[in-house]
């Protein structure tokens, strides 16, 4: 949910590329895609609560780091946006720290 929103506030940011600051300010207020990436932010939000009720923080948190992923994927689907080479690394590094968070989480 929160990927999909920052690939919204990106689709938001340019369309104000180039614009004057008040200009950019009654741009971003007139976009309902800038609503829907603040309604996802907010129900990521209250989902995000719901599972620290019944997950231990430890175990839920690694989750987040996906984000760092999923991210930049999403700017390169949309957008053009290619990662880099070391940007995969770090990305196999990420995957390989959230499963061995979880399988620690377990009692592994």
């Amino acid at each position: 949910m929160l990927a999909a929103g920052q690939v919204l506030f990106k689709h938001v940011g340019l369309s104000i590329r180039g614009l004057p600051p008040a200009g950019a300010l009654f741009r971003i207020a007139a976009d309902p895609l800038f609503y829907a990436a603040l309604i996802l932010y907010g129900a990521a939000t209250l989902l995000w609560i719901w599972i620290l009720s019944r997950v231990p923080l430890s175990q839920a948190y690694p989750w987040v780091s996906v984000g760092v992923f999923l991210v930049p994927l999403l700017g390169w689907w949309f957008f053009g946006e290619r990662p880099g080479a070391i940007f995969w690394l770090g990305a196999l590094v990420i995957i390989c720290g959230v499963i061995l968070t979880q399988y620690g989480s377990q009692g592994g």
